[in-house]
């Protein structure tokens, strides 16, 4: 049993942390909640922090862009005026 609690918590609960706000946050998105693109962030945030344990530079430099790209549609989606143009 200390196995699969090994494997369940090997990176101290960041990666299922991450995977739960990334799933929150597309459902919130996909129902035209702007605040889906702060969970996102979040979720990105800790899937940097995952990537920083298991040394990925792929997943730190994809989740640091995909942060740019939430936070772009955040000011968008916030901005009538923007979004429109």
């Amino acid at each position: 049993m200390g196995t699969f609690q090994d494997a369940l918590l090997q990176y101290y609960g960041s990666d299922w942390l991450a995977m739960i706000l990334t799933l929150i946050a597309i459902w919130l998105v996909g129902n035209k909640n702007k605040n889906g693109f702060l969970v996102h962030i979040i979720g990105n945030v800790c899937w940097i922090i995952m990537a920083l344990m298991t040394g990925s530079l792929a997943m730190i430099l994809a989740n640091a862009v995909f942060i740019l790209v939430n936070s772009r549609a955040l000011i968008l989606w916030s901005t009538p005026e923007l979004a429109a143009a």
